[in-house]
């Protein structure tokens, strides 16, 4: 055992008696866990919240779409042609190879680099969406139906269907049935099993159809739920006089998240025609990703304060430390100890004590988001945050850098004050002691 940590051991062993440095040695290690408890809880709820909305806005839209060059981006009724090949090729999708730029330590470099994405395609179904006039007793407003078939996804009505069902989906079916989200339920007062009447406009004339409010689905999504409302691909086809292969587009969902911009410009030069072209819902809902996007401002604004606290707070402690031990660091010198040697004697105990706080802030932190994920007892308003509760999303690469980087950035910090040591002469200590 080397001198230095023997003795930051017997140093460290004295943290229960009771003097003036120890009550700051507690201190320092309660705001070190304060800080790493900080950061773990608010780094995995700002994860939370890019997934979960992330996730909302892909299970309504998919992570790509694919629609026809000429279709109007507000409406979406200019009619493509669905291809069962098509649907094919673009289901068939793996893994690809692409060429990226190469950087090191950050830097760009003037060389490429081959990568491959994490996923192919998972599925991919046509859709077609158009504007309508939503008619009660009551009231009246305009929404826009999104018309779906059999491929649409089950995963929607598990997660998001509040009351009722989705209306039959297959073609034979003669279904008038209809879903409309709560928010537009709750201001029509609409409830399952009542009348409504819409007004499709095709060629500039009104078509008036009624149907039933068979589903009230909720997705937290405002600017979604208060103008989309489901019904049957096909009855929107016939209303439209559409052939059964016209579609307003096609949606498609990836395996990965990650690899959407890939796969979108993989898609738009490798698969479609001339006359289709893809898009990623990042385009088309940009003004909630960069609002997300926003979010890892607030996470490194955390993550940075946090750190600033738990290294002033450890930079105190320390030059207590060293201090209150004066004396016996005029003796080490006398008895022909260096300053290094001395020096690592008190950054070996400041670690010491900043592992009781990581250790501390690790648990703490940890259980206080396992019990958010399991109790959810901190609420939210839905309509400005777009969840009812405050998500978890546990990232443990990003919970061991946190700790690895607050252990090295706050040690290497420590050594600036350790240098007070140097000043400190062996004849003053002794005889003022």
């Amino acid at each position: 055992m080397f001198v230095e940590q023997f003795i930051a051991s017997r140093l460290s062993g004295t943290i229960k008696q009771k003097s003036f440095s120890n009550v700051i040695v507690r201190l320092a290690i309660a705001s070190v866990a304060l800080s790493v408890t900080v950061m773990i809880v608010s780094s995995s709820m700002i994860n939370g919240f890019k997934k979960e909305i992330s996730q909302k806005i892909f299970d309504f839209w998919g992570h790509m779409q694919i629609t026809d060059i000429s279709t109007n981006p507000l409406q979406e009724s200019t009619p493509m042609q669905l291809e069962s090949a098509l649907l094919d090729s673009l289901t068939d999708i793996d893994r690809i190879y692409y060429e990226w730029p190469m950087s090191i330590l950050g830097f760009p470099v003037d060389r490429m680099t081959q990568k491959r994405t994490k996923g192919g395609v998972k599925y991919a179904y046509p859709y077609i969406q158009f504007p309508v006039v939503l008619t009660t007793s009551e009231d009246m407003e305009g929404i826009i139906m999104k018309g779906v078939g059999q491929q649409f996804p089950d995963a929607f009505e598990g997660k998001y269907l509040v009351e009722g069902k989705m209306p039959a989906l297959h073609p034979d079916s003669s279904s008038r049935g209809i879903v409309v989200s709560q928010m537009t339920a709750n201001r029509l007062f609409l409830g399952l099993g009542d009348q409504l009447r819409m007004y499709f406009v095709v060629d500039g004339r009104p078509r008036p159809r009624r149907y039933e409010v068979v589903g009230i689905y909720k997705t937290g999504l405002a600017e979604y739920d208060k103008r989309i409302a489901f019904l049957s691909m096909y009855e929107l086809q016939n209303i439209l006089e559409w052939r059964p292969d016209q579609v307003s587009g096609i949606e498609v969902v990836l395996d990965d998240i990650e690899d959407i911009d890939i796969m979108t410009a993989f898609v738009d030069q490798e698969v479609l025609p001339p006359n289709l072209y893809s898009r990623s819902i990042k385009d088309k809902s940009s003004n909630i990703f960069d609002w997300l996007e926003l979010q890892n401002i607030n996470e490194i604004l955390i993550l940075g304060l946090m750190l600033v606290v738990c290294i002033i707070n450890m930079i105190t402690s320390l030059l207590i430390l060293i201090l209150e031990r004066t004396h016996m660091i005029g003796i080490l010198k006398a008895l022909g100890g260096d300053n290094w040697l001395i020096r690592k004697i008190f950054i070996r105990q400041a670690a010491q004590i900043l592992i009781y706080g990581l250790v501390i802030g690790n648990a703490l932190g940890l259980l206080l988001c396992f019990l958010q994920k399991k109790f959810e007892f901190i609420k939210l308003h839905e309509e400005d945050y777009y969840l009812a509760v405050a998500p978890i999303d546990f990232n443990f690469w990003v919970i061991i850098l946190i700790n690895v980087g607050t252990l090295l950035v706050t040690i290497l910090f420590l050594i600036l004050p350790s240098y007070f040591i140097s000043r400190i002469s062996p004849t003053k200590a002794i005889r003022f002691s």
